[in-house]
């Protein structure tokens, strides 16, 4: 990646061209991300809001939470992150947004270091441009803080270049680093689930490179390290009721998804929708026919990259017996930790597909839910490596004709791939952006509404409620109704509690909402009489009596 260079009696590092080009790459997806973030866009909403709030009442330390408020299975490492910074500056998007900045940033320099042990530093400098780019559902899973895969992406990136150092013996303090790599497990273990496909090949990586020095004190360091990371949420299960410890809970949130629709429905879903949205070759509302051809290519990339790393290793594997007792034992290991890392990423994201298209979501909500495979990022490098290999080999001359026309379409491919990624790109930042910024201005002017004039405890829907809380710096308060104007998904109770309390609460709803309707066939005659006013979309009704249908 770089060189010494002595200048005037200090060693700088001189970087290769192609990491200097990775750099550039890396900067631009870093600034582009930052004005993002400036701009609150993607928008927020009450989820994102709801790890704000954890922040706040962190870095206020009146909570300690462990899983997100109302949830048993999502850990809070985003607010804890985010915590000092809202405790300095106050609740403010970009504030809370920051560490997830910081986290793609580490994202970038990590993949770009696995990239280059396991393939070329162009082939690295390219997975880094191609990671710069990002529409709206890529950046939204990268920039919002909705919990678990910022974090747990760059753990496992980590987790494999520590057991590339164990294997070629560049890492000199081992058990620190198999520790450290316990630790990882432990903590996104705790943040995120989905990530549990990863972790599984990413630790069956490290036996495979230091099996012997796992049965010793390295062994009990590993061990001491996951339970260190996961003890929060040890801790929390332990003092859970019944039904209320995380495995309980997540096994019937994964069960209330309703009747399975046919394999073929969710893996047309997973593949021609997913894939290229977690990849970002689409548009947030959906692909075209000209955008699904990753999708279909996709499993096609998993068995080539397999085959190519099952060659690599075996082509280690059989060199000439002199040969591999010359290099030894941990020569020989160096040599092949690459094919079983690549094999790792590979198994990787085939069981992260394989999880999602069992879910019905996959194929009657492939837009929503396609977040789930932004997770995939991280194969990038072996999945597009046979393609790189090919064209390669076609640019630097084969005499073969088969070989001459598979490059050429590989390169094809990387083009056609990178060019999608781009387009798709710069129409979000030119285009899509502008209704998140009215839906965002129009959050803060009912905002600063509240909170100049009141009413300071209001009802509302979910998606409103907490965002305004944390707009407000809790000045204003919300407990959250659903649309037939009854309790709904509270998340934090003491708000609710709060509202209840009070002795004359406003309702703040959308405009021509059901909430809306509803709520003025309650009130009846008293509909025009009761103060109202409209802000930012939205209709403030401040009765002189409380509406609460369901008491």
């Amino acid at each position: 990646m770089s060189h010494p260079e002595q200048h005037r009696g200090r060693w700088r590092p001189r970087l290769d061209r192609p990491a200097l080009v990775a750099l550039l790459f890396g900067l631009a997806g870093v600034v582009y991300r930052l004005v993002l973030t400036l701009f609150t866009v993607p928008v927020s909403n009450s989820d994102e809001a709801t790890f704000g709030l954890a922040a706040l009442h962190i870095g206020q330390g009146r909570e300690r939470p462990v899983f997100l408020y109302g949830q048993h299975y999502m850990g809070m490492l985003e607010s804890y992150l985010a915590a000092p910074l809202v405790a300095v500056a106050g609740p403010s998007w970009p504030v809370l947004r920051l560490p997830m900045l910081a986290l793609y940033a580490i994202f970038l320099y990590l993949i770009h270091r696995l990239t280059r042990r396991l393939g070329t530093p162009w082939f690295a400098a390219f997975v880094v441009g191609l990671l710069a780019l990002g529409p709206e559902r890529v950046v939204r899973d990268q920039l919002t803080v909705v919990g678990g895969r910022p974090e747990v992406k760059a753990a496992v990136l980590l987790m494999l270049l520590i057991t590339v150092g164990l294997a070629t013996g560049t890492v000199h303090r081992r058990r620190l680093a198999i520790g450290l790599f316990g630790l990882l497990v432990g903590l996104a273990v705790w943040s995120d689930w989905l990530i549990l496909p990863y972790l599984a090949v990413a630790g069956l990586a490290l036996v495979w490179a230091v099996r012997r020095e796992l049965l010793g004190w390295s062994g009990l360091l590993l061990v001491a390290g996951a339970v260190v990371g996961v003890a929060p949420m040890i801790v929390d299960n332990l003092r859970a009721g019944p039904g209320e410890d995380s495995l309980s809970v997540f096994r019937e949130v994964s069960t209330k998804a309703g009747p399975q629709p046919p394999l073929s429905d969710r893996i047309r879903g997973g593949l021609l929708e997913g894939v290229p949205l977690a990849h970002g070759l689409c548009p947030v509302d959906g692909c075209g026919r000209w955008q699904q051809w990753f999708g279909v290519l996709y499993p096609v990339l998993l068995l080539a990259g397999a085959a190519l790393a099952v060659l690599a290793y075996r082509r280690a594997a059989g060199a000439p017996r002199g040969e591999r007792v010359g290099r030894g034992a941990e020569g020989l290991r160096g040599e092949r930790v690459g094919p079983v890392v690549q094999l790792a990423l590979i198994a990787g994201a085939a069981l992260t597909l394989l999880s999602y298209v069992r879910s019905p979501l996959a194929a009657t909500s492939p837009l929503d839910n396609a977040r789930y495979l932004s997770l995939l990022q991280l194969s990038l490098p072996a999945v597009l490596w046979p393609l790189w290999v090919a064209a390669l080999t076609a640019w630097r001359g084969t005499n073969s004709v088969l070989g001459r026309f598979t490059g050429a379409l590989s390169a094809a491919v990387l083009a056609a791939l990178t060019v999608t990624a781009l387009v798709t790109t710069v129409l979000f930042a030119a285009t899509g952006t502008a209704a998140s910024r009215t839906e965002e201005r129009q959050a803060r002017e009912l905002a600063a509404a509240l909170r100049a004039d009141g009413p300071h405890e209001v009802y509302g829907d979910y998606w409103t409620c907490n965002r305004l809380i944390f707009n407000t710096d809790e000045s204003v308060v919300c407990g959250v109704l659903d649309g037939n104007l009854s309790p709904g998904q509270n998340r934090y109770r003491p708000y609710w509690r709060q509202v209840g309390r009070a002795e004359r609460p406003g309702y703040v709803v959308e405009v021509d909402s059901p909430m809306d309707r509803r709520l003025r066939r309650l009130l009846a005659d008293r509909a025009d009489a009761a103060p109202v006013r409209e802000v930012g979309g939205y209709r403030v009704y401040h009765p002189d009596t409380p509406v609460r249908p369901w008491r």
